[in-house]
């Protein structure tokens, strides 16, 4: 039986999106072998212990929307850290057609 929880999983595929990229959350639902969890991926990213090690400032809505609620300090950090890594951040949105990762 496997012993690694969902949740760990998540963060798992999380930390390959490689800079410069995101995923979506149904996209990191997937990965972590439950491609219909993409709302508990959001929950799972809300309690990210390892804010720095863990990326999830690159995951994304099914739209390429950024999170209203991001919680390491709301939708502004988030769409800077993005523009660190090269990500264009255009009305909270990335195109996802230039920067998804197209596999985690």
């Amino acid at each position: 039986m496997d012993t690694v929880s969902f949740t760990q999983r998540v963060y798992a595929a999380v930390k390959r999106i490689p800079r410069g990229k995101v995923a979506t959350y149904g996209q990191v639902a997937a990965a972590a072998g439950n491609g219909g969890a993409a709302r508990a991926v959001g929950n799972a990213l809300h309690k990210n212990p390892a804010f720095g090690e863990i990326p999830c400032h690159r995951v994304v809505n099914s739209k390429g929307r950024l999170a209203d609620a991001f919680v390491f300090g709301g939708v502004n950090v988030q769409k800077d850290l993005l523009e660190q890594e090269g990500i264009e951040v255009l009305e909270n949105h990335v195109d996802l057609k230039k920067y998804q990762a197209r596999q985690l």
